[in-house]
């Protein structure tokens, strides 16, 4: 049976590298066991995406380790 999230309530957080004053961010909400909500500052009613834990952790690794993309 699937695990169900609350994606209605999360505290949503965007990075500490952003700028407060930009709404152009990606927020992620507190992690669940099993997904890592993820939105668009821009659009908080719309779509989330639902990232399994290895996906996002692969994904900032990749982030922390790649300069090229700093």
């Amino acid at each position: 049976m699937p695990a169900t999230v609350d994606l209605i309530s999360p505290v949503w957080r965007k990075s500490s590298y952003s700028d407060p004053e930009v709404e152009n961010c990606v927020e992620v909400a507190t992690p669940t066991p099993h997904l890592i909500p993820v939105r668009d500052s821009k659009r908080p009613h719309s779509s989330v995406l639902a990232i399994p834990p290895a996906a996002w952790s692969a994904f900032i690794t990749a982030i922390r380790t790649d300069t090229s993309i700093r």
